[in-house]
């Protein structure tokens, strides 16, 4: 059995500013999921995708190169396309699927969730491993632009989440200590990175998602960011 850490909660009013993940964490994907299964005619498809595009993500960050997000994620469909033993997807399907992450509609209870916590005070800050161009359309699309005092991509700094540095430098972007600052995220791995980082931290389990249990827990955790929300307000 793993040992259970304690959970580290922020003293009153020492929280800041609040980062948050976009993908799945913001934004539904059923759509983008919907058709990389049907372009590969495999239920597993999508799982294998975006397994493929964060794994190589972390590859890059790890040997010191870069590619955009977008350009991992096309090299991500070709290998998915090997590794279910099937034919490539034509250059054409591939920009379509790629497009949708520019037309993915927000959670039903995001709006809420940001307006609670825009409501009390906290700094709200997009942080994405999307570029910043592709982050604007997201928010744009999503109709969720006009709650973030900024939206960040890691373009800038050339190193992906959970690369601990990342944190690191969009806190002293926003003029804040890693301490005053939480990250708001769908995946385990955001979290331990940001926890490695001395960020707090609020996991949303959204379906299909898991904490890595070695990070330890994080100091907010509910299914919807409605939960999370009142959880931090109080």
């Amino acid at each position: 059995m793993l040992p259970t850490a304690a959970i580290r909660f922020p003293q009153p009013g020492q929280l800041k500013v609040l980062f948050f993940d976009v993908n799945e964490t913001l934004l539904d994907m059923s759509k983008l999921k919907k058709a990389v299964v049907t372009a590969f005619g495999d239920k597993s498809a999508f799982r294998q995708w975006f397994g493929l595009l964060l794994q190589y993500l972390l590859v890059d960050t790890v040997t010191e190169r870069y590619h955009e997000f977008g350009v991992i994620a096309n090299a991500a469909l070709d290998m998915t396309a090997a590794k279910l033993e099937t034919k490539p997807l034509k250059a054409v399907q591939k920009q379509k699927i790629l497009a949708l992450m520019t037309q993915l509609p927000a959670h039903p209870d995001v709006a809420q969730g940001l307006e609670m916590l825009r409501e009390a005070g906290y700094r709200l800050v997009a942080f994405t491993n999307s570029t910043k161009f592709v982050l604007d359309q997201q928010l744009q699309y999503a109709g969720i632009m006009g709650y973030f005092e900024q939206g960040l991509s890691v373009d800038v700094l050339r190193r992906y989440k959970p690369q601990r540095s990342t944190y690191h430098e969009v806190a002293r972007h926003l003029g804040v200590m890693p301490e005053q600052a939480a990250l708001i995220a769908a995946h385990g791995w955001d979290i331990a990175g940001a926890q490695a980082a001395g960020l707090f931290t609020g996991f949303i389990a959204r379906p299909g998602q898991e904490l890595y249990p070695l990070a330890g827990p994080p100091t907010y955790h509910g299914k919807t960011l409605v939960e999370v929300a009142r959880q931090m307000i109080g």
